[in-house]
């Protein structure tokens, strides 16, 4: 059991350094999370520019993801247009849809309130 032929478990399996993963086969993955506030405002600047859809996500607060979802609908009230292939959203479209959003909030009902106008069940 212990002879000169035999192995020890770390030699037979290799060291550690040799069982990575060339960095070569990571996969990069997108940020899909909400990303930080828009560092510009967006009041001021023109309304013929551009943002890409980093920035539309950052000054109407979604995810990325959330604005690709909404690129599928051609209904959707945020306007874009595609850019040798990537989508822009102008100031414009930005702001009228800011406008809508905070037209169609409804105000907060109290917890027991009910949609249907009756009183909550003690």
């Amino acid at each position: 059991m212990g002879g000169k032929d035999e192995k020890t478990r770390i030699e037979a399996l290799g060291s550690l350094d040799s069982r990575k993963m060339p960095p070569a086969t990571n996969r990069s993955r997108k940020n899909r999370g909400m990303p930080p506030p828009a560092a510009f405002d967006i009041d001021t600047l023109p309304s013929s520019s551009n943002l890409t859809a980093l920035e539309a996500a950052a000054v109407i607060r979604r995810t990325p993801g959330a604005l690709e979802q909404w690129r599928r609908d051609p209904n959707h009230p945020l306007k874009w247009r595609y850019v040798d292939g990537r989508p822009l959203y102008r100031v414009d479209a930005v702001r009228d849809y800011l406008t809508k959003c905070d037209k169609a909030t409804k105000p907060p009902q109290p917890h027991s309130a009910r949609g249907d106008g009756r009183a909550a069940r003690p």
